[in-house]
C-alpha cells in the first residue's frame, strides 16, 4: 500500500510539473493559426507610447499600399516560410532582408524599412517569421531556430540574385536577436552587415526577465520555460544567444536601443555591443520605448543607418 501511495503522489507530481510546463510553452513558444496573421494596425505600447500611434500607421499604409512579390522558400527543417519582396528602382543589387518580432507582424514592424528601403533605392524582402503570418509552424524559438532561417533566407538571394547581391539584414526585437544569432553563422561574402534594433542579449535572459515581470520568481519559472520548450517544443534552450554569437561576428553590426525600453532592457544593447567582436556601431535613442526608436527620433536614427549603409554598400 505505501508504495502505491507513493507512486500515486509521484504521478500527481509529473503531472503538476508537466502542466505548468505546458502552460508556460504556451505563453512563451505557442502560436495558434487564429493568430498569426496579426493585424499590422495593431498598436502595443502604453500612455508615453501613444503618440507614435499615428505616424506608424501612416508608414503601415504606404507599406501596404507598395506593390510586392510574395515569395517563398523551404527551411531546413521542412517548414514553408513567406516573404514579401519590394523591388527598388536603381538599386544596384543590394537587399535588405528584415526580420519581425515576438508575435509581431512584418508589415507593421518592418514599415520604416518598407519606406526608408523605397527612398534610397535598396530591395527590400520582408520575411513572416516561422509561425508567424503566412508562414508555417506553430512554434516560436526566440531565434534558436530562426537564425538557421535567416540563413536560409540568406541563401535563397544569392540564389536569384546572384554573387553580386549586397545584403544587410535588419530586424527589430526578436528579429534583432535573430540576426545577431546568425551572425555567428557561416555568411556567405554577400551578407555586408547587419542592423539590429532593441535585441535581446538571449533567450534565457529575456525569458527571466518576464518572468520577473509577471511577479514569478525567475529561479522557479525558467525551469518549466526549458521543460516545455524541450518536451512540447522539441527545442532546447541551451543557445547562448546574440551575446555569445557576436563574439564569433564576421560582418559590421548597428546595435540601436531605446535607452526607455520597457520589455527589453536597454542594458541589453550594451553587454551585445560590448561582446561583438567585428566591426561595430552604436545608437542610443533618448526617450524611445520597445521598437520606437525610428518615430521617437526620426532624423537621428535614419542619419545612422544612412551612414551605415554607405559604410557597408559604399558609395
Amino acid at each position: 500500500m505505501p508504495f502505491l501511495i507513493i507512486g500515486a503522489v509521484l504521478l500527481l507530481l509529473a503531472a503538476i510539473v508537466l502542466g505548468f510546463a505546458r502552460w508556460s510553452f504556451g505563453k512563451a513558444f505557442y502560436m495558434p493559426e487564429k493568430k498569426k496573421k496579426v493585424d499590422p494596425h495593431l498598436f502595443f505600447g502604453n500612455e508615453r507610447d501613444m503618440q507614435y500611434k499615428d505616424p506608424m500607421m501612416q508608414w503601415v499604409d504606404r507599406a501596404l499600399a507598395r506593390p510586392f512579390e510574395r515569395v517563398e522558400i523551404t527551411s531546413r527543417d521542412g517548414l514553408r516560410l513567406v516573404g514579401r519582396f519590394y523591388p527598388a528602382e536603381n538599386s544596384d543589387n543590394r537587399l535588405e532582408i528584415f526580420f519581425h518580432g515576438w508575435r509581431g507582424a512584418a508589415l507593421r514592424d518592418g514599415c520604416g524599412a518598407a519606406g526608408l528601403t523605397q527612398k534610397s533605392g535598396v530591395n527590400l524582402l520582408l520575411v513572416d517569421q516561422r509561425a508567424h503570418g503566412e508562414s508555417d509552424g506553430n512554434v516560436i524559438t526566440f531565434g534558436i531556430k530562426e537564425k538557421y532561417d535567416c540563413l536560409d533566407w540568406v541563401n535563397y538571394a544569392v540564389e536569384r540574385f546572384g554573387q553580386d547581391v549586397k545584403i544587410m539584414l535588419s530586424g527589430v526585437s526578436m528579429g534583432a536577436a535573430t540576426i545577431l544569432m546568425a551572425s555567428e553563422l557561416n555568411l556567405p561574402p554577400q551578407v555586408k552587415g547587419i542592423s539590429a534594433d532593441c535585441g535581446y542579449s538571449s533567450p534565457e535572459s529575456i525569458i527571466r526577465k518576464v518572468c520577473r515581470d509577471m511577479g514569478i520568481s525567475d529561479k522557479l519559472g525558467y525551469p518549466f520555460v526549458c521543460l516545455g520548450a524541450r518536451v512540447f517544443g522539441g527545442f532546447s534552450m541551451k543557445d547562448g544567444g546574440a551575446v555569445e554569437a557576436v563574439k564569433n561576428a564576421k560582418v559590421p553590426i548597428l546595435i540601436i536601443h531605446g535607452e526607455e525600453d520597457d520589455f527589453v532592457p536597454f542594458s541589453m544593447a550594451r553587454e551585445i555591443y560590448d561582446a561583438c567582436a567585428s566591426e561595430k556601431y552604436y545608437l542610443a535613442v533618448k526617450g524611445a520605448g520597445h521598437g520606437l526608436s525610428f518615430f521617437c527620433d526620426f532624423d537621428t536614427y535614419t542619419a545612422a543607418e544612412k551612414e551605415f549603409q554607405t559604410r557597408i554598400y559604399g558609395d
